[in-house]
């Protein structure tokens, strides 16, 4: 072994070549060219390759010569060589081995007559030249000027290889090309196509040659000696060797003498007129098929190849047909080439080593099948391009047949590879170079910077190729996007590779193919990776230099009513201003109270960038409008956060500041009625007509207080601060900025819908509205109670003050007309006192009826979070014993929710 790791593999490749031939190293010169290519060639054979078959076949052979201490001692060997790593391909070497250890003079030797293969004239260019022809003279000429010999450079393993398509690597040399007879296979696989053309080489074969071949496959074993007898020819009947030379033109789409392509029947058809037996004929047929199939092949590449539209992954389809359709052209110059030999030597059609049609049944048997694969594979893919026209080529490769799924793998890895590169090009550095719309992620050039993340970039489903999944095509927008927003947006510098390190590309397809074959290992692993990196460093910019969560905090603090002490103090300041009609508002004073409140209370302590964004904004003025009204606080919001923050969410954050607004509004009217009946409540004991209304303006405004709080409680508690909490963690576990988007989103929507805003709760917010009315109203008429009870008192206080100074004088305090006068006023006052007492039933029938209908709508609700906030608000049951509608609504409650228990 140390002699021959010393000598270079060329050196041991023309030392076997001497052997065989029994030359000189000078006189092997061609033969070694030969062999060199035939080695380099990636021919694949579909022998079995299962080294343990070949050992099992060697011991046989030495059983069989009656060798059992050889047998023995072989088996020893390949045991301590299977222990070592110094051969990489012991399944070749021992195949090469039981190949040469046969007799070429037995009729069922594998080798064959090695020194009268080698002596031939052999073609130095068979390997390498495809074959395209456009012309038979021009397939005749170019071998007729070759020598003698059948080239037995098969072609690399595409459609002219029989064997299993091979995508990496060099393959062993097939050892039929060099052999008079087809090989065993081990397993009793077909036999490959070299060993089929091996056939037809001028060699001295022997008369047990397989001649009288099957159709189908060839049988395993040595094959029986022939006893074929020729039919003879019929007057005027077309020869057999005429019909080969048709069909090979036949092959590559063009007419032959005899078979034609039929318009009309869209199929190559013999002529009618032809004298042929009708085997003959239906055997053409068939082999008449593959035209068809390389006509329709090529007919779609043609079109296709010149069009720009079809965009780069329909091109590479096209030269993954390309490829295969030269494999296809190799073998028909193998073909071709035999015959111009035949035609020069004089080889009769029914010799051992001539074609027939037989013989090209069976040896185009997987060419064909390949090219029907590849023609439905063309009709699938009509109309198709981009990202659609990989999932359609990968959907057919969906097959048992290991054949089939080779191909199509090879022509899926050509395909997807302008893909992978659109991608890892948008993932890395944002760059998306899609001039023919291929890829999957579609960018508007119409779209503003300020839209850049909602709408300038999108997913075109019909371009997802089936091997991506949604979630990876998600992730693979959502990266690019954000590189772009982190340079347009945020006007971010720092370079791509800085954030995600950039990792190797799919330079090739084989580089594709390796990546397709492991989609849920490193593909995914790419994508996560650089999603993780991407996003978390938006994140960071976010927070860090645009103070993203400071500013959700203050959407909370400022326009949802969290900052109580600002709000309550701001209210007090207000409140002089928003009883005024709105016309008389001016937007600067108000401005300008905003920020007294601001520096009166704990609000002054936040960020100055987050205080400048706070502002006054006054809505559309209607008739009749107070400043409570149209009153408002504003957040202005650009750059960055502008993206979270929309204008959509803005204007959901007025219609929710509005709303807590004026239920704040109601709660601050109401302390404002208590305190009044508080400190007019020892003023008015000296008017005892007055206690009866001043019980029910009591009675009235606990409804209303107890109802007010309630109705806080569960908008400040179970809506704002239950939404805020999810809220807020949601954002903390967030990953990217969209999950942050779409938290906020929900955030909103489900205040909204709570708050009674949305359209489903249209009829509950009217009535809630009606509900703050009617406290309105109620202020309005208990303040003119008082202030008549007060003048009256006064008036009161004042004729007594006089009388008691004229009675300190020595005078009558009053006279009997100031005394009837004083009667009379007291009697007209009292005469009023029914009329506010009748006002204040009307104003509490009213606002009961009103609260009623909306406890009844609560409980309708299929909020669950409503339906017991109806509970809360008439936890004694006075509404229900006042509404039989309510006492239904009740039990029909009760019972759904016993049944639940």
């Amino acid at each position: 072994m140390a002699t021959l790791d010393q000598k270079s593999p060329n050196v041991l490749l023309q030392s076997l070549c001497c052997r065989i031939t029994g030359k000189s190293e000078a006189e092997v010169a061609h033969q070694f060219q030969y062999a060199v290519r035939v080695i380099g060639s990636n021919y694949a054979p579909t022998i079995e390759r299962d080294e343990f078959l070949v050992s099992e076949k060697i011991k046989k052979e030495l059983l069989k010569q009656r060798r059992e201490a050889d047998a023995a001692l072989f088996s020893e060997l390949h045991r301590k060589l299977q222990t070592q790593s110094v051969l990489k391909h012991r399944w070749s070497v021992l195949y090469l081995l039981l190949s040469l250890s046969e007799d070429p003079r037995k009729p069922s030797s594998r080798v064959g007559n090695y020194g009268a293969l080698f002596a031939q004239a052999l073609p130095r260019d068979a390997h390498s030249t495809p074959f395209y022809c456009t012309r038979p003279q021009s397939l005749a000429l170019g071998y007729s000027e070759r020598g003698a010999g059948l080239s037995a450079s098969v072609g690399t393993s595409g459609i002219s290889s029989l064997g299993v398509y091979t995508l990496n690597g060099p393959t062993p040399t097939p050892q039929s090309l060099l052999a008079g007879q087809p090989p065993q296979s081990a397993a009793g696989a077909a036999q490959p196509l070299g060993s089929r053309l091996a056939w037809t080489l001028p060699v001295s074969c022997s008369p047990s040659s397989a001649l009288a071949l099957p159709a189908a496959r060839p049988a395993l074993g040595p094959p029986a000696p022939s006893t074929r007898v020729v039919r003879p020819r019929r007057d005027g009947e077309v020869s057999e060797a005429a019909l080969v030379r048709d069909i090979l033109y036949v092959f590559q789409g063009i007419d032959g003498k005899f078979i034609k392509m039929s318009a009309q029947d869209n199929c190559y058809k013999i002529d009618s007129k032809v004298v042929l037996c009708k085997s003959l004929r239906d055997t053409s047929s068939r082999l008449a098929e593959l035209g068809w199939l390389h006509n329709k092949v090529r007919k779609y590449t043609d079109a296709r190849s010149l069009d720009r539209a079809f965009g780069l992954v329909g091109q590479s389809f096209c030269a993954s047909l390309h490829q295969e359709l030269k494999e296809y052209y190799r073998l028909l110059s193998v073909l071709h080439s035999q015959l111009q030999v035949e035609d020069e030597q004089g080889v009769n059609v029914c010799s051992e080593s001539s074609l027939t049609l037989r013989r090209l049944l069976v040896w185009m048997y997987d060419p064909k099948v390949r090219l029907k694969t590849l023609a439905a594979l063309v009709d699938f893919c009509q109309g198709r391009k981009g990202g659609e026209l990989a999932s359609a080529v990968h959907s057919y490769g969906k097959t048992g047949d290991p054949q089939m799924r080779a191909l199509v793998q090879h022509i899926l890895s050509l395909v997807s590879h302008p893909i992978l590169n659109f991608l890892y090009r948008w993932i890395y550095d944002g760059e998306l170079e899609d001039t023919y719309h291929e890829f999957f992620v579609a960018s508007d050039p119409n779209v503003k910077t300020d839209r850049l993340w909602h709408d300038k970039y999108s997913l075109r489903k019909s371009m997802i190729p089936s091997f991506i999944t949604m979630d990876q095509a998600r992730k693979v927008l959502l990266i690019g996007k954000s590189i772009n927003f982190l340079h347009q947006v945020c006007h971010d510098r720092t370079p791509p590779g800085k954030i995600t390190p950039a990792s190797t590309s799919a330079d090739t397809p084989k580089d594709a193919a390796e990546l397709l074959s492991d989609l849920e290992g490193a593909f995914q692993e790419k994508i996560d990776a650089a999603y993780f990196d991407t996003s978390k460093y938006l994140l960071d910019v976010l927070n860090r230099n645009y103070l993203l969560l400071e500013h959700l905090q203050a959407m909370r603090r400022y326009l949802l009513l969290g900052q109580g002490d600002f709000i309550r103090h701001l209210m007090d300041l207000l409140k002089p201003e928003l009883v005024r009609p709105a016309t008389t508002l001016y937007q600067h004073n108000l401005t300008g109270i905003l920020e007294t409140a601001v520096r009166a209370t704990n609000a002054q302590f936040d960020n100055a960038e987050i205080l400048k964004r706070l502002d006054v904004r006054l809505l559309e003025v209607s008739p009749g409008d107070t400043g409570w009204d149209v009153f408002s606080l504003d957040y202005h919001v650009d750059g960055p956060i502008a993206t979270v923050f929309t204008r959509e969410c803005m204007g959901h954050y007025l219609r929710v500041f509005n709303f807590l607004w004026r239920a704040k509004r109601m709660e601050y009217t109401l302390t404002d009625i208590w305190k009044g009946q508080m400190c007019n409540a020892k003023l008015l004991k000296t008017m005892p007509e007055l206690s009866g209304v001043l019980h029910q303006c009591h009675i009235l405004a606990s409804e209303m207080v107890h109802f007010i709080h309630q109705m806080q409680y569960y908008i400040t508690f179970e809506v704002l601060e239950c939404s805020w909490d999810e809220l807020w963690n949601k954002v903390q576990q967030a990953q990217d900025l969209d999950h942050i988007i779409a938290a906020h989103d929900v955030f909103l929507d489900t205040i909204i819908s709570r708050c009674l805003l949305d359209n489903n709760s249209r009829s509950l917010l009217n009535q809630l509205r009606a509900i703050f009315d009617q406290i309105i109203e109620f202020q309005s008429a208990q303040d003119s109670l008082y202030r008549s009870a007060l003048e009256e008192l006064t008036l009161r206080l004042q004729y007594e003050e006089k009388k008691r100074k004229r009675e300190e004088e020595g005078q009558w305090g009053v006279t009997a007309e100031q005394e009837a006068e004083e009667k009379k006023r007291i009697q007209e006052f009292q005469d009023t006192i029914p009329k506010m007492r009748s006002q204040l039933r009307i104003l509490t029938h009213f606002y009961q009826s009103i609260v009623q209908q909306f406890l009844v709508l609560l409980m309708s609700n299929p909020d669950e979070s409503l339906r017991f906030l109806s509970f809360r608000l008439d936890f004694n049951e006075h509404y229900r014993a006042r509404e039989p509608r309510l006492r239904a609504s009740l039990g029909a409650a009760r019972g759904r929710r016993l049944s639940n228990i």
